[in-house]
């Protein structure tokens, strides 16, 4: 016979089953935590229904604007490109265009949605707007499973749909959506992977052989880690970038595997994790991704026009002593991989000319420094009912939500440090790791879509907090309904402040006076 044990929280309480003849240890419900919810199919049209809300907005007038019917901004470079992978059969060989400086997943599925609508707005940007809309589900599921709370998967849906980085990143044929897809993916099976390896320890406490040997039991092969591997090499596959999430993701599931193991009475936890999964998790989330890295450029290894495809035999490069055993196509891979590297390296500043809507790393925490992509006026902006119009759009994180980062931030700090509380650790180190990387070479030149991946798990940050801020049960009805009415008012806050930059996240024509008071700050200028 099953009942139902309420436990609470600080963002909630929920039911969880329990066998009422087999009570669980200490131990046991340590490793298991709260259930998630048990409202499964509400939980999925939630989901469905956000998902499909969100998935209008990215995808209405997908095709607009466009400059003249050829790309905007950075899509001058990555659309001719993915049309160039389409003419080819999957790879560049431009050797005049001297810009193929990434990896080509992306690019890649640009070419999907170029064959599908052809050479126009709605094909370079359709595989961004299904990317950004499964980007969508994937935080809710997320927040949902963080949380344990349905509703605040809810809110995350509404809050990520509502910012304005993901929402005209979604609408661009550039890379950023993509990487950001598939590290919050990679982010969703570690957290998969953090819930089944407890609940194998839980079963190990059971049966009483978790601490059989003082480094504890083996855990099997463990298939969404190593999904979350695959999910990684195809985030390296966008662009190199992707390994700083191998680094950060790496060492979160070690630490993930220290609790559950100190969790489940291992007598040595740090040699534990250190012997029983260091090595699989190396596996999982290094040779994995490299290995899946590889896979990406398996058009350009069957090519033979393929840029730089022949380095090594056309231009007799001896290789390294250590790369003597390398065959010669991997061999042109390396040293064209170099080449990408030596031009990333020289991407530098120009002291007397900046690009005029460069930003550094510490503006973007609160989108200080947003990105102008396109701009008209006059005959190229008709349509507000005056002479005077203005098409345009700008990458503006929204700011009832960026200006909250830092705040969000030093919680989420706070709360790891002195609460340990794994949840906050979790979003603030995927956050993170979008960020502080770029402070190593602030030569570099640098804009604000480069934050893109951090848009997630900032949602994800604000859900944990308004959680806390929506109090528990236990806290009584008084306290809990003035917490939902906070919570509410601040949605709602958010979806108006996205209403707000609607125009000028979509190109809108909007009068002249109507686009000055779009820029609220000077920095926005």
């Amino acid at each position: 016979m099953t009942a139902l044990l309420t436990r609470s929280s600080g963002d909630g309480a929920y039911p969880d089953p329990v066998d009422e003849h087999a009570p669980r240890s200490d131990r046991e419900a340590t490793l298991l935590g709260r259930a998630m919810p048990a409202d499964r199919l509400r939980g999925w049209v939630v989901t469905l229904v956000l998902t499909l809300i969100g998935g209008v907005l990215r995808f209405q007038n997908l095709g607009h604007p466009t400059d003249k019917g050829t790309p905007v901004f950075d899509e001058k470079h990555y659309v001719p490109q993915a049309w160039q992978m389409l003419r080819n059969g999957g790879y560049e060989d431009n050797y005049a265009y001297e810009l193929i400086v990434h990896p080509p997943v992306a690019k890649q599925l640009i070419a999907i949605g170029e064959w599908l609508f052809g050479y126009n707005g709605w094909g370079w940007r359709f595989s961004a707007a299904l990317a950004g809309t499964v980007l969508i589900l994937l935080v809710i599921r997320i927040a949902r499973r963080l949380t344990r709370s349905t509703f605040l998967g809810g809110v995350a849906g509404v809050l990520v749909i509502s910012d304005g980085v993901l929402h005209l990143q979604s609408r661009m044929g550039m890379l950023d959506i993509f990487i950001a897809l598939f590290v919050v993916a990679a982010f969703g099976c570690l957290l998969l992977d953090r819930d089944q390896v407890r609940e194998r320890m839980a079963l190990a406490v059971r049966e009483g052989w978790a601490d059989e040997s003082p480094y504890g039991p083996r855990l099997g092969f463990r298939w969404w880690r190593f999904t979350g591997g695959v999910m990684i090499g195809l985030s390296l596959g966008v662009k190199w970038s992707g390994l700083y999430y191998i680094v950060a993701f790496g060492l979160l599931c070690v630490a993930f595997d220290v609790a559950a193991r100190r969790a489940a009475g291992v007598p040595r936890p740090w040699l534990g994790t250190l012997r029983r999964d260091v090595a699989p998790a190396l596996w999982a989330l290094v040779a994995i991704p490299v290995l899946v890295y590889l896979a990406t450029w398996a058009f350009w290894f069957a090519s033979e026009t393929g840029t730089d495809r022949h380095l090594v035999e056309l231009d007799n490069i001896q290789p390294w002593w250590i790369f003597g055993w390398v065959p010669d196509a991997l061999a042109s891979l390396v040293h064209y991989s170099l080449h990408v590297l030596d031009f990333h390296s020289g991407l530098k500043t120009p002291e007397n000319d900046p690009h005029p809507w460069e930003s550094k790393p510490w503006t973007w925490p609160m989108g200080l420094r947003p990105m102008l992509y396109s701009y008209g006026s006059g005959a190229e902006a008709v349509g507000c009912g005056e002479a005077d119009c203005v098409r345009a759009t700008m990458l503006i994180g929204t700011p009832a939500m960026w200006w909250l980062s830092l705040p969000v931030l030093a919680w989420g700090l706070w709360r790891s440090a002195f609460r340990a509380d794994w949840r906050y650790a979790a979003v603030v180190v995927g956050y993170l790791a979008g960020l502080l990387p770029w402070f190593v070479n602030l030569d570099r030149q640098m804009y604000f879509f480069y934050a893109t991946p951090m848009a997630p798990f900032l949602v994800l940050g604000l859900t944990l907090a308004l959680g806390q801020i929506l109090g528990a049960v236990r806290q009584g009805f008084e306290r809990r309904g003035t917490g939902l009415l906070v919570v509410s008012l601040y949605v709602g806050l958010v979806v108006a402040n996205f209403a707000w930059l609607w125009p000028i996240l979509n190109g809108v024509s909007i009068t002249n006076e109507h686009w000055q008071s779009e820029l609220w700050l000077p920095s926005w200028r």
